[in-house]
């Protein structure tokens, strides 16, 4: 009987916020400047794994497999705060929630540097996931869905993740430089060059929380009367409901939940390449993997633009298909005689896998979704898209401990490619599906 009304004052609504966000573009992008800087600064230290897995876990005294435990416990709270981190980013002003998961993740991250047991270890990786997880994400990705135009979604997504990965790949190539000169140049264990990386991202953390708590949001008293409005009209399940029935929503969810496992297998290109029949060095693996985090800004911007241009799925699917295909080429590792051919086919990767990244958020203006439920359905696309954070370390770390050496990753790049064509397929069903309702 209401939703008449209801939604005519939505039309009202987004008609009057696109034309504020035309008149504001400069003071958007400054916004957007600062997302990116957080972003790019609150997660590296979470997934040092990426570059320093041996090191890890020479430092912390752990095998494959409790590394494995320990981030499928991230990825547990991970699973268990994106609902009510959807539910609190409807509520309570982002840029609040943002300060505070930064100072708290560098926190946690000092304590991380002091090398606990594994039993500690399991309370920090906890700590993170809601550090990270509950009081961050969710209020990120609402906050640059409602600074982006409509027709601006590909771009602020593509400039989001690809300018978090530049900001990644900086400090990355600081850390890996240090831990060199640390270790090789300087002849400390890696244990100590361990921690001064670990100190240059959790100091990096804090200051930057304390930095953007004095930055003045110009959106904050808008979006604070948009929250009271919301608390008092809102009924999570009536919403939990609503957003169930759009069936666009579920189809992005599995294309999450296909390219996210994606990027998740770049996580162990630095152990395998470290592996015997492939046999790089701990730096010159890290190296290449450090490579890699450079070719962010250019898969997720260059994908942001060309989804605005072209079209978001479409350049999707493209990067999905390629993705299976490459990880494909990348378990004949061992075969390939050439390191710099190895190095191109890992960077490729890389470019592919932030441009999926960089794409598959700026899908939501697609389904349909009002301003005051977008964290809610956010967190639920999260609940299901970013589950891979529970299940895929074990499978990790399983393979690789009862396959030892290459083997074992073939086998998890072999599952993981075969998940990214199942997104480029649920990418062509969305496409399809957009067509017949003439909204893609």
């Amino acid at each position: 009987m209401s939703s008449q009304p209801v939604q005519t004052t939505a039309s009202l609504a987004a008609s009057a916020a696109e034309t504020a966000l035309q008149a504001n573009k400069a003071q958007r992008y400054i916004q957007l400047m600062l997302l990116v800087v957080a972003a790019g600064a609150i997660y590296p230290i979470l997934y040092l794994r990426q570059v320093y897995q041996p090191t890890m876990l020479e430092v912390f005294h752990i095998t494959d497999s409790q590394l494995g435990y320990l981030y499928s416990s991230l990825g547990t709270i991970f699973l268990l705060s994106y609902l009510p981190s959807g539910w609190l980013a409807d509520r309570i002003a982002p840029r609040l929630l943002i300060c505070f998961s930064l100072i708290a993740t560098g926190v946690l991250g000092l304590w991380y540097s002091t090398a606990p047991s594994f039993q500690m270890l399991m309370l920090i990786f906890g700590g993170w996931g809601l550090s990270t997880g509950l009081t961050f994400w969710a209020a990120v990705i609402k906050r640059v869905t409602m600074i982006a135009g409509t027709h601006e979604q590909g771009r602020f997504f593509g400039l989001l993740d690809g300018g978090r990965g530049l900001i990644e790949a900086m400090l990355a190539t600081i850390a890996i430089t240090l831990f060199a000169w640390f270790t090789q140049t300087k002849g400390e264990p890696v244990a100590a060059g361990f921690k001064l990386v670990v100190y240059m991202y959790a100091f990096l953390c804090i200051a930057l929380g304390v930095v953007l708590a004095l930055v003045k949001d110009p959106q904050g008293a808008r979006d604070a009367a948009a929250n009271r409005a919301t608390k008092k009209r809102s009924n999570v399940l009536v919403d939990l409901k609503t957003l169930a029935s759009i069936p666009e929503l579920w189809l992005v969810a599995a294309i999450v939940f296909c390219g996210y496992q994606v990027f998740w297998a770049t996580y162990s290109f630095s152990a395998y390449l470290h592996e015997g029949e492939i046999g790089l060095t701990v730096v010159m693996a890290g190296t290449i993997t450090t490579l890699k985090l450079w070719m962010r800004p250019i898969g997720g911007i260059g994908g942001g633009f060309l989804g605005d241009r072209y079209s978001k799925v479409s350049v999707l699917v493209i990067a999905l298909f390629l993705a299976a295909l490459s990880l494909l080429g990348l378990m004949a590792a061992p075969r390939i005689s050439s390191h710099v051919l190895l190095v191109f086919l890992v960077l490729f990767i890389g470019i592919l896998t932030y441009a999926i990244r960089g794409l598959y958020w700026s899908l939501l203006d697609r389904c349909n979704i009002s301003v005051e439920t977008m964290g809610l359905a956010i967190g639920l696309i999260s609940v299901l898209g970013y589950s891979p954070d529970v299940f895929l370390p074990l499978i990790n770390g399983y393979l690789t401990q009862n396959f030892p050496g290459v083997f074992g990753y073939q086998l998890y790049f072999g599952y993981v490619a075969g998940m990214a064509a199942l997104g480029g397929f649920a990418g062509l069903a969305l496409r399809n599906m957009l067509n017949r309702k003439g909204v893609a």
